[in-house]
């Protein structure tokens, strides 16, 4: 088990943010495109600025790769099928037909002169098949004549529909099966392209037979069922489909594609300065990247992956020094840093799938680069969020090799969307973003869509998939911060916002038993909350800090006085010295509860630093009068801290001891409650509890005019109602008769 020292060690450690940053920039330099040399995209449309590009080097005009696979496609389709005449299968049928003839007709008079009785079991012939030939085998035998067949003109038939079967074709692949009206069959080393048509396929050949046998034989099924039966077992099919060939003649085809379109030679032009950008002029430089990059060979392509390192390396330092001078908390925890690094590799990723399909559609506004602006925003802040936008936009862009159209439009869409989150107040209001991002993405689409004159069609396609974008942006911010929450610990304003309802477990608790305090912590995080937005604090982790600050306070309420309803004080009849470690009691009490309850930490923190390291005077001072002040040791009075170390707590210290010392006056003079306020704020700066919060002098009278207004706005003066005296003074024992003012 690791211990807190050594986790803070990891938390902070240089070399793991070395590492974190090394295998985010590998990994985004191996997602480049591979073997192509980074100059940045063209599109057609545009205006070339450069000086004119001449060839360096003589390389081949690739075609785009949805034509070259189409036309592969179109030389695959053109390809029959082919199939192998057997010459030897009819004469092995005819041959194999005869033999077993004469071994049928011994069989049938062996049985016939009873010389056997178990000869039928030697043929394949079914039972009723057999029974058939024996009738006709007795007829042959038979001394007088009979109209009827006899088995030699059954053999004479089967012998003539072999020869004619053969003599057309016979295929082992049904029609409905080969896909084109024509086949080619090879017969040694010819091959002819022929109607499948000609040839029987199986249901063909069942249908020739059974009109031959029609013609051939008086109507009589059962002979008919037993010729056919017979036939079937001496008939395969002469014509054999070659998969293997078919296969072989399909990759000829389509190897036989060219390309190409055709060659640039070395020294030529390939585009002039100010020429338009034209889909054939585009698709040459396509080519000429590609050509570059597979003839630079190791040390070229050493020097280029060098090249994608150093460029990814100068955009994530804008981003590293940012976080480093202005965002210290993130800096030093490198899970935190950990976070942005997988979000960055999260877009990243997708960019370089999408970038991987060839379609003629916009698929590049799929890039949900504003999920990563949410993300980063709701999860730290704005300024994250809007920095981290530029360096993914930037990165992607480079992906997609250092489109700066690319980068810009999802720069101006990632920045509205972080705009929409920056002052988040509930989950649903995330899907406000839609709209924003909506309008990021076809300003940008007009503006160059205008600039490169595209047609109206392109702009509209192109704004439908900005809308696909913008629509489910949202819906995944959603889905992840979830996990990146629960994985990581982390408290987004979400979080904090869910934690001010009121019917949480421990705020439910903090009202039932302990009424005084919980309106004692409302009234806190009303203070806290104003305070907060005038000194550019986070006003919601202020006011659910105050909200939780004395939820310890549940354990034993009424040693507290604000929740003594009987005007019984415990403290008075106890040791001045039980009574501080009572009071300070409900401070390890509060944390252990808000642990058990899964608190985030960061709200925990503000149950030991709402007092700091504070003496608890009232009742040190009772010690000192009781036992006196030698034989007292302050330590002993003290809160276990520690101090406030943020603005958020700091601001709830200050609140808490106006708020209670305030509702302890009995004249709510103005003046009296500021000069209340600026004592117990001077005291506490004087006792060094603020010495570790980040707050300046500016910020303290922004602080304490801010609670001089809401404690007198809560305490001032009201007129007395008439007969209030006696509304202050009488009851009424019976039902329904109090006086009514």
């Amino acid at each position: 088990m690791l211990t807190k020292e050594t986790k803070n060690k990891i938390k902070d450690s240089l070399r793991i943010k070395l590492l974190i940053v090394l295998i985010t920039i590998v990994l985004i330099v191996m997602m480049f495109p591979k073997g192509e040399s980074i100059d940045s995209e063209v599109t057609v449309g545009s205006i070339w600025i450069k000086d004119d590009l001449i060839a360096s080097t003589t390389f081949e005009i690739l075609k785009n790769p949805d034509t070259y696979n189409r036309e592969k496609q179109q030389a695959a389709e053109k390809v029959h099928p082919i199939f192998l005449r057997d010459t030897d299968i009819p004469q092995q049928s005819i041959d194999s037909l005869k033999n077993y003839n004469r071994f049928l007709i011994g069989v049938l008079d062996d049985e016939l002169q009873n010389r056997s009785q178990t000869e039928t079991n030697k043929t394949f012939l079914s039972p009723q098949a057999y029974e058939q030939f024996k009738i006709m085998r007795r007829r042959e035998n038979s001394l007088t004549g009979h109209s009827e067949k006899k088995l030699s003109d059954v053999f004479k038939t089967v012998s003539e529909l072999l020869y004619r079967i053969y003599q057309r074709g016979y295929i082992n692949t049904p029609f409905d099966s080969i896909t084109k009206d024509s086949i080619a069959v090879r017969e040694g080393r010819f091959e002819k392209v022929v109607p499948k048509q000609i040839y029987f396929d199986g249901e063909g050949v069942n249908n020739f037979i059974e009109l031959y046998l029609k013609n051939s034989f008086s109507p009589n099924l059962e002979v008919d069922n037993a010729v056919e039966e017979y036939i079937n077992n001496f008939l395969s099919p002469n014509i054999i489909y070659s998969k293997e060939l078919t296969e072989e003649a399909v990759q000829n085809a389509q190897d036989r594609v060219p390309r190409n379109l055709g060659i640039v030679n070395e020294n030529e032009r390939i585009v002039a300065k100010h020429d338009r950008i034209t889909p054939e002029i585009k698709q040459k430089i396509d080519s000429y990247r590609i050509a570059k990059g597979e003839d630079s060979g190791f040390w070229g392509r050493f020097m280029q992956n060098l090249g994608k390192f150093i460029h990814i390396i100068i955009i994530l330092a804008l981003f590293i020094i940012y976080v480093y001078l202005f965002r210290k908390k993130i800096f030093h925890d490198n899970q935190k840093i950990l976070l942005i690094a997988i979000i960055i590799l999260f877009i990243s990723f997708i960019t370089f799938l999408l970038h991987q399909i060839n379609v003629e559609a916009p698929v590049e506004l799929l890039i949900v680069v504003p999920v990563a602006s949410m993300l980063l925003t709701i999860i730290f802040d704005s300024r994250i969020g809007f920095y981290g936008t530029i360096v993914i936009s930037l990165i992607t862009g480079a992906i997609r090799g250092n489109d700066y159209v690319f980068a810009l439009t999802n720069i101006i869409a990632g920045a509205l969307a972080a705009y929409t989150v920056r002052d988040i107040k509930n989950r649903t209001q995330i899907f406000r973003s839609f709209l924003f991002i909506l309008i990021g993405y076809i300003a940008s689409i007009i503006a160059f869509g205008l600039e490169r004159f595209d047609p109206v069609e392109k702009m509209l396609i192109m704004s439908a998939f900005a809308a696909s974008n913008a629509l489910v942006s949202p819906v995944i911010t959603y889905g992840i911060i979830i996990f990146f929450e629960k994985i990581f610990g982390i408290t987004t304003e979400l979080t904090l916002l869910e934690l001010t309802d009121f019917n949480r477990p421990l705020l439910k608790e903090l009202a039932r038993s302990a009424p005084g305090t919980f309106t004692h912590s409302m009234t806190i995080g009303s203070m806290v909350e104003n305070a907060a937005e005038a000194i550019s604090a986070n006003p919601i982790l202020a006011r659910v800090g105050a909200y939780y600050h004395d939820i310890g306070k549940t354990i034993d309420p009424n040693t507290f006085v604000e929740n003594q309803m009987d005007n019984f004080n415990i403290h008075e009849k106890l040791n001045p010295r039980r009574s501080a470690e009572l009071i300070t009691d409900h401070v390890k009490k509060g944390i252990e509860l808000a642990r058990e309850n899964k608190l985030p930490e960061e709200i925990i923190s503000f149950i030991p630093m709402h007092h700091g390291t504070m003496v608890v005077s009232f009742f040190y001072e009772k010690a000192k009068k009781e036992f006196g002040e030698e034989n007292v040791n302050v330590d002993d009075f003290r809160y276990p801290g520690p101090k406030p170390n943020t603005k958020e707590t700091a601001l709830v210290m200050l609140a808490d001891a106006s708020e209670s010392t305030v509702r302890s006056m009995t004249d709510f003079d103005p003046q009296k409650i500021e000069n209340v306020i600026t004592n117990l704020i001077k005291a506490r700066i004087d006792d060094g509890q603020l010495d570790d919060a980040p707050i300046t002098l500016k910020d303290i009278k922004k602080i304490k005019d801010s609670f001089v207004n809401i404690l007198i706005g809560q305490h001032h003066k009201r007129i007395r109602y008439p007969k209030q005296d006696e509304l202050e003074n009488k009851t009424e024992d019976t039902a329904g008769h109090a006086p009514v003012s």
